[in-house]
């Protein structure tokens, strides 16, 4: 009996230790590479885009509301190393293997560089929207789209109105120039 209450809870350890191994996830990426060398990351809360001053469709205007922030990092090959770019996105790319993730949509050629858009929920509900793109001269960011219960359709539309926010005064000019 002792035997068998011995196997019990060393399975119960093992199995409370292997559910709370963590994995690698785009946030846990983002917090260890925050303040790393080549990097430059950024959170940039919606409302600070001053999207009231456009004008925009009701879809348009649902989507912004259903967005909380932007969640931005970037490696930029001025500042670091070839070798470690490589390192680093191999390791993005393992991350966005997860089923948690679902592709909707790749552009660009395996010479110059690529960009992934996928998401996180089902097609009519979203909780985030990543777009990850490289460039193998300059190096690559990951925008993190977080929200609550952003619909896909209508975050498409946001593309005339990106264009139009105010990003002046958050910075976004700046990582963006970070990369050129």
């Amino acid at each position: 009996m002792k035997t068998l209450l011995k196997h019990i809870a060393v399975f119960i350890l093992l199995i409370s230790v292997l559910a709370c191994t963590p994995k690698n996830t785009l946030q846990s990426y983002f917090v260890e590479n925050e303040e790393a060398t080549a990097f430059v990351s950024m959170d940039i809360p919606i409302s600070y885009l001053n999207s009231k001053k456009i004008v925009l469709s009701e879809d348009q205007s649902n989507a912004i509301d259903s967005i909380e922030k932007l969640n931005m990092i970037a490696y930029s090959l001025a500042d670091g190393s070839q070798e470690e770019f490589e390192s680093e996105l191999v390791k993005i790319k393992e991350i966005l293997k997860s089923d948690i993730y679902n592709d909707l949509m790749r552009m660009g050629n395996s010479s110059d560089g690529k960009v992934q858009i996928l998401y996180i929920g089902d097609d009519s509900e979203i909780d985030e929207l990543i777009i990850f793109g490289y460039s193998f001269k300059k190096g690559f960011a990951v925008v993190r789209v977080l929200g609550d219960n952003m619909q896909l359709s209508k975050i498409l539309q946001l593309g005339d109105v990106i264009n139009q926010l105010d990003t002046e005064n958050t910075n976004i000019d700046s990582f963006m120039k970070y990369l050129l």
